[in-house]
């Protein structure tokens, strides 16, 4: 998601400078991957099988086959499988604060010049100074500083994630309801930033940053 610079030995012996570097590139599909899954689980169990809606199905389709069962046992039918894609869910979660521990790794890692903050820093720099195409210069400002929230936004959906999934070991997390409404208004907030994030990179290959998805791929030249 940054552009990052890591040397590559080609089999010329020279090196040759990469936009990306494989573990940022490594990190980013793999965090789409994982971010993609944990809100599929969201929405199939927001709308297919939303206990309230698929206990009815479930008491139809038996009545069907000529089984009578109580509101309670096809309630708890339902909810029983909603727990099942909740606990894919949280796995999903594991694997979220798992690639952010790598990425907060990986950053120390990377020269001075090439974290994070410093290059919010420089953009922000060079937005003050630049006096000629200071539209480009406030949108590199403005995208560091997107990614910077976004970073923000996932460990705030790790950390009460983590305390959602230990609730009822933790007894002092039970009362703590604010937790899983933080939970939820990230998610929005990250669902935001994707949608933000895509558009800026369908504009971007249609205008000056063409070939970002295939440098996202294959590391590209810096």
């Amino acid at each position: 998601m940054e552009i990052l610079e890591a040397t590559a030995v080609i089999s010329s012996g020279e090196t040759q400078t990469k936009k990306y570097s494989a573990p940022v590139r490594l990190w980013h599909w793999l965090n789409a991957v994982v971010i993609s899954g944990s809100l599929l689980t969201v929405l199939i169990n927001s709308t297919v099988l939303k206990p309230w809606t698929s206990a009815g199905v479930i008491a139809g389709k038996l009545k069907e086959k000529g089984v009578n069962v109580s509101d309670d046992q096809t309630r708890s039918a339902a909810f029983a499988l909603a727990d099942r894609v909740w606990a894919i869910h949280t796995w999903f979660g594991y694997t979220l604060i798992a690639l952010l521990l790598f990425r907060i790794v990986l950053e120390f890692f990377e020269l001075t010049d090439q974290k994070l903050l410093r290059k919010i820093r420089s953009a922000r720099q060079a937005f003050r100074k630049r006096q000629e195409d200071r539209i480009a210069a406030r949108n590199e400002m403005l995208i560091k500083t997107l990614y910077a929230l976004f970073y923000v936004f996932i460990l705030t959906m790790a950390v009460t994630g983590l305390c959602l999934a230990f609730e009822d070991d933790v007894p002092a997390l039970r009362s703590m309801h604010f937790i899983r409404e933080i939970h939820q208004f990230t998610m929005y907030l990250i669902l935001g930033f994707i949608v933000i994030h895509l558009a800026g990179v369908f504009l971007g290959e249609r205008k000056r940053h063409k070939g970002i998805v295939s440098d996202m791929i294959n590391g590209g030249k810096a």
